[in-house]
């Protein structure tokens, strides 16, 4: 049997070029070789937005439809959605009774968030127990690996603790998952800062060709370059940065010399990129435009993907429940 491999995604917004090459991308190749589950954390994305839940659904759908556009195949991985199976918040429950409180607490991403996000209140018990939420996730389908950054290595850990505690206190239930370390490229937006829904500078997968191409004119550059004739510095242009991930080896070198020298301006090189990321985001495009057209081939992929994700998560809580004599 294939070893097993689960992920998912928040639905607090729409997807963009960062969430394409920092997961989609390695998705993509581990479902050749494992048996994958994916799945949209609609539940997750109320810890930090569950004042507005107006747009959840919509982002969710829309979620789906770029995983199938971007290449996850539903005949080779599960694709489910987080609510639509309630064992999710069983297993979450019985865990929150034995995580002790200062595991939560010492979550490096709890103040951290709090600190981004300071407009909202986030002090709230669903943000702070949401690793325990993730932990229930993960264990109620047993993978033998998460793929993750090292920045989320401690949520798997937190996982892991929680597994082992269940175990030596109930009798084993759970394996310990392992991390997949992925070399997530660091994809910067138009304004510079890492591209994030929060910061509003993404360039997103459901974007049309002028939007691409609008919003990359007016993606900041190198800072010191104020007129066309000064020399600019690839090494600090948040546009070269895409140059390196979509542009052709010649392009590059091409751009990184006539930058240096004046020869070729902001725009002229902007209108480079623009043209590769084009052509790497048309056949989503294409994917997205037929499946936005057939809505119940995306409500089919993820009934069926549902149900198997029930069977095999339905199993491992009666092996918990048992355990625990309940």
């Amino acid at each position: 049997m294939r070893k097993r491999v689960l992920s998912g995604m928040q639905p607090s917004g729409l997807l963009h070029l960062g969430n394409l090459l920092g997961a989609l991308d390695n998705w993509n190749l581990l479902q050749k070789d494992y048996d994958c589950f994916f799945f949209v954390a609609d539940w997750h994305a109320l810890s930090t937005n569950y004042a507005d839940t107006s747009r959840i659904k919509e982002f969710s759908r829309e979620m789906v439809i770029d995983w199938l556009a971007s290449g996850i195949d539903p005949q080779r991985s599960t694709v489910f959605v987080q609510s639509h199976i309630p064992y999710h918040a069983v297993l979450h429950l019985l865990l929150s009774m034995i995580v002790p409180v200062p595991w939560l607490e010492r979550n490096p991403t709890y103040k951290e968030k709090q600190e981004q996000l300071a407009e909202r209140d986030l002090t709230t018990y669903g943000f702070l127990g949401y690793p325990v939420l993730q932990a229930a996730d993960i264990l109620l389908y047993k993978p033998d690996l998460v793929p993750v950054g090292k920045d989320q290595l401690p949520h798997l850990e937190l996982t892991r603790e929680l597994a082992r505690r269940f175990n030596s206190m109930y009798g084993p239930v759970f394996p310990e998952p392992q991390e997949h370390l992925t070399q997530f490229p660091k994809v910067l937006g138009t304004d510079g800062r890492k591209m994030s829904k929060s910061y509003g500078n993404t360039i997103n997968l459901s974007d049309a060709e002028p939007i691409v191409r609008q919003k990359l004119k007016t993606m900041i550059t190198d800072p010191a370059r104020v007129k066309r004739t000064d020399p600019g510095n690839p090494d600090v242009c948040p546009v070269y940065d895409f140059h390196k991930i979509f542009s052709s080896t010649e392009v590059k070198e091409r751009v990184n010399r006539e930058c240096r020298t004046a020869e070729i301006g902001c725009i002229d090189c902007k209108k480079l990129v623009a043209d590769t990321m084009v052509q790497r985001l048309t056949p989503i495009w294409e994917r997205r435009a037929t499946l936005k057209a057939h809505p119940d081939q995306v409500e089919e992929v993820v009934r069926e993907g549902s149900k198997r994700a029930a069977s095999v998560s339905g199993q491992t809580l009666e092996e918990a429940k048992a355990a625990m004599k309940i």
